[in-house]
């Protein structure tokens, strides 16, 4: 296994950023949830935390976004650890579909009748709705408080205006969710499940925040430098495995040859990434294309994958 050099790190993180940002023309940010149209397209930062807990970063990395799809991974691994591995998987599958992420058809037309996998927005809502907490306000809290642990905080906070602006306008979301009651896999209530939903996608984090997760799981649940268990091991493999395949939706298996890290997006413009035994990495860049994946986000994670080695299979 290759080492990195300390040394190096933070002057190839600026290159990798400096590199990237001219692709950010080549995409347009989300649009269809109305608080995020506003997002500005030029905004690229890069973060790397290593397994000793040093952190390099560079360009708009401290700038902070809401998580929106890069939450799913993590809503995951708390559903595990709190409902159990069982409950989950009878409720979600484990297999990548090839569709988008807001697909409604394969939940009608598949003999599963359930959602593929919890990387796609059916089989998230399904996730939020087994998140710890009787209510949810409690479940969304739970979310936040066990996603700031990984990060390095307390908690995270929540975009109010996002979190208005998704539950106002999530119409196609409404229907999956409904869908999910029909087939008797949720949880909890329709919209406490929905509610849920909202609020973990709205919590707010930076480039920086997402490579501290990375490194997380990559170090199998252990934080970075402390060696303090975060997470169980097998929820951090169950996560990466999914990552590798279903997180960046019908780009997941080109990615994955390309980069070879497990990886999820968000719309929001967050791209984490998994070096497993080796570092996290958070990526940020609102310009997306148009599978909904950061266009200068994939782009740095490639490219540190291509100087470091960091090709997982």
């Amino acid at each position: 296994m290759r080492t990195f050099d300390p040394n190096g790190l933070g002057t190839l993180v600026e290159r990798v950023v400096a590199e990237a940002r001219p692709l950010a023309r080549e995409g347009s940010v989300a649009s269809y949830i109305p608080a995020l149209a506003a997002a500005d397209p030029a905004r690229v930062g890069l973060a790397l935390v290593d397994a000793d807990g040093r952190s390099h970063q560079a360009g708009d990395s401290r700038d902070r976004f809401t998580m929106q799809s890069v939450s799913k991974p993590i809503a995951l691994a708390l559903a595990m650890e709190s409902a159990g591995e069982e409950a989950v998987f009878s409720r979600v599958g484990k297999e990548p579909t090839g569709d988008p992420f807001n697909s409604i058809i394969r939940l009608e037309t598949s003999e599963r009748r359930k959602p593929f996998n919890p990387l796609i927005n059916a089989g998230a809502i399904v996730v939020s709705s087994l998140l710890p907490g009787s209510d949810a306000a409690e479940k969304g809290e739970a979310f936040r408080a066990f996603a700031g642990r990984l990060a390095g905080r307390a908690t995270l906070d929540r975009d109010e205006e996002v979190f208005r602006s998704e539950r106002e306008t999530g119409a196609r979301n409404r229907s999956i969710a409904w869908f999910l009651a029909e087939l008797g896999l949720l949880a909890c209530p329709v919209e406490d499940a929905l509610d849920v939903y909202f609020r973990q996608c709205a919590a707010l984090v930076d480039a920086l925040d997402l490579a501290r997760i990375g490194a997380v799981l990559a170090l199998d649940g252990l934080e970075p430098g402390t060696g303090e268990r975060l997470m169980a091991q097998r929820s951090a493999r169950v996560v990466k495995a999914l990552m590798f395949s279903c997180g960046l939706y019908d780009e997941s298996g080109e990615f994955g040859v390309d980069a070879g890290l497990p990886a999820k997006s968000g719309v929001g413009g967050g791209l984490m990434a998994a070096a497993p035994g080796r570092c996290g990495i958070g990526a940020f860049g609102p310009a997306l294309d148009r599978r909904g994946n950061s266009v200068a986000g994939l782009a740095m994670v490639r490219s540190l994958s291509a100087e470091l080695g960091l090709y997982a299979l």
